[in-house]
């Protein structure tokens, strides 16, 4: 029989046993510890699957359940972006309607200069008859030229040097409040800048010197319309190239608070594939324990 210290060791250790075994208590019905394992895991796939969505988008913000303010944030960007494209198509609208009425405006610069010269060949005493006409018929074939080429200074619709002239016109922002306007005029004969009159010839040196008096106006008329419709057409080059950039910024802007990090998503795709397969390998040994309880039955 053993002495009684060492009975009393042995209850005080068996004692211990019981109570750690009942703190660790086995059960078939409720294993913590898979339930732990089994948490753990869903959290790393959950983790794995936004990880997967943000390298096969290569947003770390694909929608709005990923992060609402950020989303839509994005997404008031990228509306702009895509209004700062029709402002430009109104620009490049706008632009080639001043261009067009720019291209016109020279052409009859170009007649001017030269009715310019049978006038002033006309004006001239002694002239025969035969030239006197032959001057004349030329000058009314350039005047009327300037009426031709009025009526073909279109694009769009919109003629800037008609009788009534269009404006041409490009939106300002993308909210759609403001515009820019370079306005039209007309370049038709006998107006207020080009003053040469349908009636004006050059059959006598007389109304030849009136012609040539009206022909230097609308020279200067005309050199000062084109030199505004210049300044206008560089306004309009400077707004596209504005909003050009004004997009590149916007997109630049869209990109850094919603574009993944590929490189960092790539070495968190590692680590989360290797916690997965831990947390199987965890599930696997939690579940494996209730089998002990057979053994108490043996």
């Amino acid at each position: 029989m053993l002495p009684s210290v060492y009975r009393k060791r042995g209850l005080l250790e068996a004692g211990c046993k019981l109570y750690e075994w009942g703190k660790n208590m086995l059960s078939i019905n409720t294993n913590q510890g898979a339930m732990v394992a089994l948490q753990t895991l869903n959290q790393t796939r959950s983790d794995l699957e936004q990880t997967q969505n943000a390298i096969s988008t290569g947003k770390k913000v694909a929608s709005a359940k990923d992060n609402g303010a950020i989303w839509a944030i994005a997404n008031k960007m990228r509306s702009d972006v895509g209004a700062y494209d029709r402002v430009r198509e109104s620009t490049d609208r706008a632009a080639s309607i001043l261009d067009t009425g720019i291209s016109a405006g020279e052409s009859i610069m170009e007649l001017l200069n030269e009715m310019k010269g049978k006038a002033l060949a006309a004006s001239q005493a002694g002239l025969s008859a035969s030239a006197q006409s032959a001057l004349a018929a030329d000058f009314a074939q350039l005047r009327d030229q300037i009426t031709s080429v009025i009526a073909n200074a279109v694009f769009d619709g919109a003629n800037m040097i008609a009788g009534t002239p269009n404006n041409a016109v490009a939106l300002g922002d993308a909210a759609g409040g403001n515009t820019i306007t370079v306005a039209g005029a007309s370049l038709a004969l006998g107006g207020s800048v080009v003053t040469v009159t349908t009636g004006s010839a050059l059959d006598t040196a007389g109304n030849a010197t009136t012609a040539l008096g009206l022909v230097n106006t609308s020279i200067t008329n005309l050199g000062t319309q084109l030199a505004t419709w210049g300044a206008g057409a560089k306004r309009l080059e400077v707004h596209r190239t504005f909003i050009g950039k004004l997009q590149d910024a916007l997109t630049n802007g869209i990109g850094a608070i919603e574009d993944a990090d590929l490189a960092k998503e790539s070495a968190k795709l590692q680590a989360l594939q290797t916690k997965s397969q831990l947390g199987i390998q965890a599930l696997s040994i939690a579940n494996s324990s209730s089998q002990s309880v057979l053994s108490l039955f043996r």
